[in-house]
């Protein structure tokens, strides 16, 4: 990422440490949202002091824009592996399922975070968290519709831009799904109460569901 918000100390502490704060402090913004996250308890929790995360950070918000740079980071190297693989689209949407699956698992607080975020009053915070984290989602799903649809794959009736929306719509849903305590219980309303044990069934109906929409 070009933009940062951390001071350039920051980069310079060892990387457990980078790591621990980012961890401690994604969990508390998570948790209680950018206006309610207490930076005491960040400072206590990661074990250092709050004078030490006003060397690294300006303000808070900087911290958590860090946070969120450090999810935007993950996400992008993820989704560029899949896009610049030479298998057919199916292939490429199926793993984005898994992966999907996997890193809402593995980075639940991150996800979280997102689904917290967005549900902020601050339109400020949530427009910079949607221009990273969208534009990554919006340019990759972008590119493989608009390559599917010279392939054939898919109808060329469809807008590019709002099949890559309705396509990330459901995925973003699954994230919270997966992640996300409200999401997590309304899709065992809808799927029964072991769905979350059925990583196989949910990508083999998605990719069916997907596909149904593609009308070549």
């Amino acid at each position: 990422m070009k933009k940062r918000f951390h001071k350039e100390i920051f980069d310079r502490i060892p990387e457990e440490r980078r790591k621990n704060l980012l961890e401690t402090a994604i969990h508390e913004f998570a948790h209680h949202g950018f206006d309610n996250a207490n930076i005491n308890t960040i400072a206590e929790k990661a074990g250092i002091s709050v004078g030490s995360i006003y060397k690294y950070f300006d303000t808070k918000k900087d911290l958590f824009l860090t946070c969120v740079h450090h999810g935007v980071e993950t996400l992008e190297q993820v989704l560029n592996e899949v896009l610049v693989s030479r298998e057919p689209l199916l292939v490429k949407l199926e793993k984005i399922i898994r992966l999907i699956q996997e890193h809402s698992r593995s980075q639940r607080h991150l996800i979280m975070l997102y689904n917290e975020i967005t549900a902020e009053s601050n339109s400020e915070l949530t427009w910079e968290l949607a221009a990273e984290m969208e534009t990554i989602s919006a340019r990759v799903y972008s590119s493989l519709v608009e390559q599917a649809q010279k392939e054939g794959i898919i109808s060329g009736e469809y807008s590019p831009r709002l099949f890559s929306f309705f396509l990330d719509n459901l995925f973003m849903m699954l994230q919270f799904s997966y992640a996300c305590d409200y999401y997590r219980e309304r899709f065992k309303i809808y799927a029964g109460e072991d769905i979350l044990e059925k990583d196989e069934l949910v990508v083999e109906q998605l990719m069916k569901f997907i596909k149904a929409s593609f009308n070549p």
